[in-house]
């Protein structure tokens, strides 16, 4: 919790700089492929009505696009628009670089560290 509180900082300002609060960035990264805005609730843990504010937000950026589901019309998927692939990549790419508090590591006990919590992730 220490180390998250250290950098969440970093996290927000990061994401801020593409007009993005967490909720918003949580839906972007969980956009691998068109996906059910229900889907994207239950990724976030959230009623339905606020991933549509989330979506609006994302739409008005023109990071994602709404699109009927071609099996149920009544489905609004969420797809990522190139612009989206982007945003997303650029943010993943600057929020995987150490925190301060891990560069005291060595690179060999970052690795060890990293292996470790994947560990512990997937048991």
């Amino acid at each position: 919790m220490e180390i998250f509180g250290a950098v969440r900082p970093r996290m927000l300002d990061v994401q801020s700089e593409f007009g993005l609060k967490p909720p918003q960035f949580f839906a972007l990264d969980a956009l691998d492929e068109p996906v059910p805005m229900s889907r994207v609730a239950d990724v976030l843990r959230c009623d339905r009505s606020a991933v549509t504010w989330i979506t609006d937000r994302l739409e008005e950026r023109g990071y994602v696009e709404r699109r009927a589901d071609e099996r149920d019309r009544r489905v609004k998927l969420l797809a990522l628009t190139d612009e989206g692939r982007r945003v997303r990549q650029e943010i993943r790419d600057r929020l995987a670089l150490p925190p301060e508090p891990l560069t005291r590591l060595t690179r060999a006990e970052q690795r060890e560290l990293r292996d470790l919590l994947r560990k512990a992730l997937a048991a």
